[in-house]
């Protein structure tokens, strides 16, 4: 492979200008597409297998008047300190607001009467009017959401409190100030890396170009594919993050080969031979990640995976062709200068390389050199001490709670909590998600006396504050049922209640014929929860074992493959610990602007994996395949941990804060789970590249020694020879001149 990279590179350097107006060309293609593309409507959200879409596809077919899931919005009103709702002057302003909600939208299903549905607290004081949509919230249009949030605000002169609940607000949250941010960043900390603007601003616009291709084809082929806003969101966040890591790798090698000497041409086409090497393969593991996220079969999770595994792969091409042709415009300016290059470390590797001299012998020992050699002499202590503290950061997972987060977790600043709390203090907190049980009565004798039957014996269940009277459908064989749950929706007994529910459900079939489903927003959370919680270890089991695999390749090994997967596990515990001790026990969450603890949603560990899973083989991949890469070439195991680390930890670890800031840039988002997810990702990277990858991978080695490279015979011959450390590169000519050029690296 190697090999072939190599020419590939020089090719592209060679042919810059065809390979940069192909690139141009791709992007404005995708442009076009995107912009001439037909709007699409927000992707439908669907959960195949799970009892809540049975009975969603069953009201569907037989009662499509009822909307079941259609958006829905809950207009709480508050009549003022020693006033009633009830009062002459608040109950016309209610009505009027109520009328106003029916014709301000052709999307309004129904609007009711809080005085003819009864629901008015039994003090008076508060009242609410449950909205029905026609389409699902994510197909609700900004027309109808503004149209609601005038409604509200012309009933607030009345002197009532006014407040909106429901999932007819809900939004995408805005991110756009996030990933200014974290280009920012990005930029900050490739400048002191590289000490140039030239070498700096190369990643970060090829990229950009690669997110704004993804994207772009996202978006043209949305409406055809069926593609949500997430969607893109995802490949942008993904795509950004692996476009800049790839492109750091090949310009930092590039820079490397320059200081040993070589042409530029040669530089390009050694600097992808190699770094581009693991560039493939470390690509190879993020998308095996995000397309193992069909393992799940939640169409839309399974639409984002692959569309995010798309944008990878143009990131790497972008990585192979587009950098190496790019370069070949920048020439030498990718190396730092003069007093500026000296301070942020390179002006003394460009000098030294110009008096003929190896860089690496002119150099003193960098910071990564002098952090391996002090691991090597130490091994054991530094394992312990990481372990420990990893081990320590994920106790709090033996507590986790997951679900999905209700209106309770908003912001307290918001609508949303503000009618959850009118609702919970006036009514209770089930008030804030009832639940909805279909009956399907076709196979009844007596379809209302079954629908009653189902109402007595659901009404008899712990937890229960109410049962409404069932409502029919025109055939008369399908009932909806609305229960009331004591608690909040995103309690534990609220979850135990439904499977109660469903449990009592053999014993109706058997006495009336019917049959019965519990459905609604809250069932739906659960269900997913469910799925998602059922599908981590398969998920798992596959992207790790793939993986492996695929490591083995890379490494020939079996040992060092083996102990990349299980640091990994052990830094996604960690990290999502400390998640749990941050969003479910507040710990230090004023720090992060939680406002509301509760469950952790319940797609965060599967996420986690996938994502971080990807990174983390990053980080494995660039650092271990120097190190095997001067085993290879002769040095002593203990000496290769050194020398992978004089290359390649600067250059890590700069990708590594590049992708911390990044995610934490999601951190100060109003939404908790994009907080949840900005915090959870950045940690996880935290751990995984600083005390997993910097601290146990090479203590592990060290304590392994030249057994850490074991492979056996056998399996040996079966392995393709992918040549990743670049043997296939180094010439005859290069021998004889130098006949002891096998025992010595190229450098980085």
């Amino acid at each position: 492979m190697a090999t072939f990279l190599y020419k590939l590179g020089k090719l592209a350097f060679r042919r810059r200008h065809f390979v940069a107006l192909v690139w141009v060309a791709l992007l404005t293609l995708a442009g076009v597409g995107a912009a001439s593309a037909p709007t699409a409507a927000s992707s439908s959200f669907s959960i195949p297998g799970t009892e809540a879409q049975k009975a969603f596809d069953l009201l569907e077919k037989r009662a499509p008047e009822a909307r079941a899931d259609g958006a829905s919005a809950r207009v709480v009103f508050k009549a003022s300190d020693g006033e009633k709702v009830t009062d002459p002057a608040n109950k016309a302003a209610i009505l009027k607001t109520v009328g106003a909600l029916r014709s301000g939208s052709d999307q309004v299903a129904r609007a009711d009467d809080p005085f003819r549905a009864k629901t008015v607290s039994k003090d008076g004081s508060t009242a609410y009017a449950s909205v029905s949509y026609k389409v699902t919230s994510m197909e609700l249009a900004d027309d109808d959401r503004d149209a609601l949030e005038k409604t509200t605000d012309k009933a607030r002169e009345s002197g009532l409190t006014v407040e909106v609940g429901g999932d007819a607000l809900q939004a995408m949250p805005e991110t756009g100030s996030s990933e200014i941010i974290g280009i920012a960043i990005a930029a900050v900390v490739l400048v002191i890396t590289f000490g140039s603007l030239i070498a700096a601003g190369l990643p970060l616009l090829t990229a950009l170009i690669g997110v704004g291709i993804g994207v772009s084809s996202i978006t043209a082929l949305a409406d055809a594919l069926d593609l949500g806003t997430t969607t893109s969101t995802l490949a942008m966040m993904i795509g950004l993050a692996v476009g800049i890591d790839y492109a750091l790798f090949i310009v930092s090698r590039y820079r490397g080969e320059l200081a040993e000497g070589r042409d530029r041409e040669e530089a390009a086409g050694r600097a992808v031979g190699t770094a581009g090497s693991a560039v493939v393969f470390a690509g190879l593991t993020v998308v095996i990640a995000l397309v193992g996220l069909a393992v799940v079969n939640i169409p839309m999770l399974t639409k984002m995976g692959f569309a995010a595994a798309g944008t990878v792969v143009i990131a790497v091409l972008i990585a192979l062709t587009l950098i190496p042709a790019l370069l070949g415009y920048a020439g030498k300016r990718v190396l730092p200068m003069g007093e500026k290059g000296r301070l942020f470390g390179g002006g003394r590797k460009a000098s030294a390389a110009e008096d003929g001299k190896p860089a690496a012998e002119d150099a003193k020992p960098n910071m990564g050199t002098r952090w391996a050699r002090f691991v090597v002499r130490r091994p054991i202590a530094v394992l312990l001490v990481g372990i420990v503290g990893l081990g320590a950061a994920a106790i709090p997972v033996s507590q986790l709670e997951l679900g999905l987060p209700d209106d309770g977790a908003q912001p307290t600043s918001t609508t949303q909590r503000k009618a959850y709390d009118l609702v919970s203090d006036g009514f209770g907190p089930g008030f804030n998600g009832p639940l909805m049980v279909v009956g399907d009565l076709k196979g009844a004798d007596d379809p209302k006396a079954a629908a009653g039957q189902i109402r007595k014996t659901v009404a008899g269940l712990d937890d229960v504050l109410a049962a409404a009277p069932p409502m029919f459908n025109k055939a008369g064989d399908t009932a909806i049922i609305s229960v009331v749950p004591s608690s909040k929706p995103s309690g534990i007994e609220t979850e135990d209640l439904v499977h109660s529910i469903r449990d009592t459900g053999a014993k109706i079939t058997d006495s009336t014929g019917a049959e019965i489903m519990v459905t609604g927003t809250t069932a739906m959370n659960i269900d997913v929860s469910q799925k998602l919680n059922d599908a981590l270890l398969p998920y798992l089991a596959l992207v790790v074992g793939l993986a492996f695999l695929l490591l083995i390749i890379v490494f020939r090994s079996i040992l060092v493959p083996l102990k990349a997967a299980l640091g990994f596990l052990l830094s996604v515990l960690a990290a999502l610990g400390a998640v749990v001790a941050v969003f479910q026990w507040g710990w230090l969450g004023s720090l992060f602007g939680v406002e509301q603890t509760g469950p952790i949603m319940s797609m965060m560990p599967i996420f986690m994996v996938g994502v971080v899973f990807g990174l983390a083989m990053d980080y494995e991949v660039f650092l271990v395949t120097r190190m095997r890469e001067a085993y290879v070439h002769g040095e002593r195991p203990g000496q290769a941990i050194v020398t992978g680390f004089r290359h390649g930890a600067r250059v890590v670890s700069a990708a590594a804060v590049i992708m911390i800031a990044v995610f934490a840039g999601f951190i100060g988002s109003s939404e908790q789970m994009v907080k949840m997810i900005g915090f959870g990702l950045a940690i996880a990277v935290f751990f995984d590249a600083f005390v997993v990858r910097m601290a146990l991978v090479p203590a592990v080695l060290a304590l392994l020694g030249a057994k850490a490279w074991w492979l056996p015979t056998w399996l040996d011959r079966v392995l393709p020879d992918v040549d990743v450390e670049g043997e296939g590169l180094r010439t005859a000519a290069d021998r004889d001149a130098d006949p002891d050029g096998d025992r010595e690296l190229t450098r980085v």
